[in-house]
């Protein structure tokens, strides 16, 4: 099981998903036999459960992008802009989708809701938040959801290696490029390391994570 968790208004959201969200999935009775479903209730209980425990961070919540391998199946899952990108072949193959409040279905849904999207320096949920997906931010709760898209990939010898990224990375550098550079190196925590030296270089803006992960094939 691996992750990205990027907070925004604070670290809190992020770290209580961090230390609770795999936990719930393990737990969860179908996590082997329809895992999608054990995915989808985990985000949501997590999300629950700390909106319960703590009143007190209103506007603080968190992106996730999060990998589980069962047997020779990966599924990927997210919400908000942190992106998983596969190598599958040489080939770049995204398996998210970013969650902005400018996208068509995105913005239906938050107007459905009673909500409003409007720009602010970027298109933002409530004029606020800039990501229409996310786990916490208590106070656009109703609009924004913590619903995952979950991807599932058969785990073949086609398939070389996943990163899991914050868009502090995307924003600079492209899922090709990326894909590119990780290639060349072995070691995951190097190509990772590669990578955010690369959007550093490239003066991204924003928080920078990322992890990636080699499959090996015996």
């Amino acid at each position: 099981m691996h992750g990205s968790f990027i907070g925004h208004g604070g670290a809190k959201v992020a770290e209580y998903v961090k230390h609770n969200l795999f936990s719930h999935l393990l737990r969860h009775p179908k996590f082997m036999s329809d895992t999608k479903v054990a995915i989808d209730d985990s985000y949501k209980s997590t999300d629950s459960e700390f909106l319960e425990s703590d009143s007190t961070q209103n506007q603080c919540g968190s992106t996730a992008s999060t990998a589980v391998l069962v047997g020779d199946r990966l599924f990927v899952a997210n919400v908000g802009d942190s992106r998983a990108i596969i190598c599958r072949a040489g080939n770049a193959v995204p398996v998210s989708k970013d969650h902005k409040p400018d996208q068509t279905d995105e913005r239906q849904r938050i107007e459905e809701a009673g909500g409003f999207v409007m720009w602010a320096g970027t298109w933002r949920v409530g004029g606020v938040l800039a990501v229409s997906r996310a786990f916490g931010d208590k106070l656009l709760k109703q609009y924004v959801v913590v619903d995952p898209e979950i991807r599932e990939e058969i785990v073949d010898e086609s398939l070389e290696f996943l990163i899991l990224a914050s868009d502090g990375l995307w924003d600079v550098v492209s899922n090709e490029e990326a894909v590119d550079m990780t290639r060349s190196i072995q070691d995951p925590e190097e190509a990772a390391k590669r990578l955010l030296q690369e959007a550093y270089k490239r003066e991204s803006s924003d928080n920078i994570t990322c992890v990636v992960v080699r499959f090996f094939h015996g």
